[in-house]
């Protein structure tokens, strides 16, 4: 292991090689969600906020990063994905934002990260639109929900 400026490096770092992985159709599911003030929330479901459809561009972000996600995450591969399904859906008993992404793609490699990437980014584009009425939302509860495909099969999160 080498040393710069103080900081342990890891040496000989690289994508992992998955030239001798099957393609096999590969689905992953995340959620995420952001609590605000019931106030913000109810003219975010109104389309009442002054940067416009916090719902539409929300879920147009989180398209749009699991796209890109391979530029954003180091060692990511980069994946042609074959759907990217964003919902936001305002949840007024929780007084949450419930964020979902579903990422599909024939790879290699799964879209784990694809999908909560697309969370992620969906609830900040949720926070960037509604900071101005609510600067002390919170966001949380990032986490995979479900994956099928590849060599281990599937996986889905005990409720």
């Amino acid at each position: 292991m080498a040393r710069r400026r103080g900081v342990s490096v890891q040496a000989g770092l690289r994508m992992v090689d998955v030239s001798g992985k099957r393609v096999t159709h590969r689905e992953a599911i995340a959620q995420g969600w952001v609590s605000m003030r019931p106030a913000t929330l109810s003219a975010l479901a109104q389309g009442l906020l002054p940067k416009g459809d916090v719902i539409a561009a929300a879920q147009l972000a989180g398209i749009q990063a699991a796209k890109r996600t391979a530029e954003l995450i180091p060692l990511c591969h980069p994946l042609p994905l074959t759907l990217v399904e964003v919902t936001v859906a305002p949840d007024p008993p929780s007084r949450r934002v419930l964020i979902t992404a579903r990422v599909r793609a024939d790879q290699r490699t799964g879209v784990e990260m694809e999908a909560l990437t697309a969370v992620a980014i969906s609830a900040l584009t949720v926070y960037d639109m509604c900071k101005a009425q609510d600067p002390g939302m919170e966001i949380g509860g990032l986490c995979l929900i479900r994956k099928t495909g590849g060599k281990a099969g599937s996986w889905e999160r005990k409720a």
